[in-house]
């Protein structure tokens, strides 16, 4: 197998087979705090496409994907750039799948980020004598590939399973109201 194919089997572990990663996990793996997660969660830049927080004693979810989004947030976030033009950035992510975001660089003059396919590219952005940092996303795949597949993924089957007496109710005060009225 090589090593393109046995990341394309991990990218398939995303949100289509309900499959992620608890906060904890994410937070280590993208090398931030549970804070900044859950603020980043709170205000719509990386939100858990897998399973979102639903009262207390629930889990988030994260697929490799906003895992992935969240370690470039960090990266942009450590070289200087605003939250608010990280978010613009984000939103441009967010419509490209996992295989797009592994074939681009990101390019920031300190201001505004751009996405570069193609060498061409950044000798374009370099061109205007400004100087510029880039981020390479196949640089930070390959990082996290080899990073996470040493952490537990978990099904959203998992956890019905494990909470099958939960089914309809939404977080763990619910089943301990139905508990108590039984």
């Amino acid at each position: 197998m090589t090593d393109q194919s046995s990341q394309y089997s991990l990218f398939d572990l995303g949100p289509d087979e309900e499959v992620g990663y608890r906060v904890p996990i994410a937070c280590q793996v993208a090398g931030i705090t549970y804070r900044q997660l859950d603020y980043w969660a709170r205000t719509n830049l990386v939100k858990p496409s897998i399973r979102t927080a639903r009262g207390s004693g629930s889990q988030r979810l994260y697929s490799f994907k906003d895992i992935l989004v969240l370690k470039i947030v960090k990266r942009l976030l450590d070289t200087g750039i605003s939250l608010q033009n990280i978010r613009l950035a984000v939103e441009k992510l967010h419509e490209l799948g996992v295989n797009d975001l592994a074939q681009i660089t990101l390019v920031s003059d300190g201001h505004t980020v751009y996405e570069c396919r193609f060498p061409e590219d950044v000798f374009d952005l370099l061109g205007g004598g400004q100087g510029v940092f880039g981020i390479a996303v196949p640089g930070i795949v390959k990082e996290l590939t080899g990073t996470i597949s040493s952490f537990p993924a978990e099904r959203i089957d998992d956890y019905a399973a494990e909470n099958h007496s939960v089914i309809g109710f939404d977080d763990e005060l619910a089943l301990r109201r139905q508990r108590k009225s039984s």
